[in-house]
């Protein structure tokens, strides 16, 4: 018997410029395996399209004319926790990507990433897997780790091959390489993944790399 075809990724993109947005909404469409339920460019418009479209990702630029996309990212959240934030910015704002983190994103997209680039990182976002650039996360982990000083004795433990995969994901690799670097299986590895993100309370796997990061459970440029 024919396992029954995967539900398509229902997707919400946000830009304010209107262009980008459906340009981005054609390519998913041309999608079998996700689909987008709407397009805005205020927030005003996204809040209406969610609640009507119930999406499983959030596409969102930072900067709209009607206020912050971060902001309004958290409260979809609220909505509904199982939803999915990828933030789009054309601005590299530590602040904006520590925030973008503590919300739960699962990845932080430059704008002038390829279209390929993206629906590799929607794809990625419904698997509740992270997409952050090298130099986005370096960025990212630079700023945690001065000014927030490893918190004695760590309130989480985690085990030897917890943080092997903490570690890895730490430096942008997902889950698939991880597994593979380690000699396990990707059903394995996504395992310790899910027990990571519970022990550290985070919502995705950024924002379990950036509590790591504070409690002092990884170093960034360890590897």
């Amino acid at each position: 018997m024919a396992e029954p075809a995967r539900e398509r990724l229902r997707v919400l993109v946000v830009d304010d410029h209107r262009a980008v947005a459906e340009a981005i909404a054609m390519a998913i469409d041309l999608r079998s395996d996700m689909r987008c339920v709407g397009v805005a460019s205020t927030l005003a418009e996204a809040r209406a399209v969610f609640l009507t479209g119930a999406p499983d990702v959030l596409l969102t630029d930072v900067r709209l004319p009607d206020g912050d996309g971060v902001e309004a990212a958290r409260r979809f959240t609220e909505l509904n926790p199982d939803l999915r934030i990828l933030v789009l910015t054309a601005y590299a704002d530590v602040d904006v990507m520590a925030r973008a983190a503590a919300i739960g994103a699962c990845g932080i997209l430059p704008k002038e990433s390829s279209i390929s680039s993206v629906l590799t990182a929607v794809r990625r976002a419904g698997e509740g897997e992270m997409t952050v650039e090298g130099s986005v996360l370096s960025a990212l982990l630079n700023r945690v780790h001065p000014d927030h000083p490893a918190m004695s004795p760590p309130t989480v433990t985690l085990t030897d091959r917890e943080s092997e995969v903490l570690r890895w994901l730490s430096q942008g690799l997902d889950p698939q390489t991880i597994a593979r670097r380690l000699g396990i299986s990707v059903h394995t590895c996504r395992g310790h993944v899910k027990s990571i993100l519970a022990k550290l309370q985070a919502h995705s796997q950024l924002e379990a790399v950036v509590k790591a990061m504070r409690l002092g459970l990884v170093r960034e440029g360890h590897g």
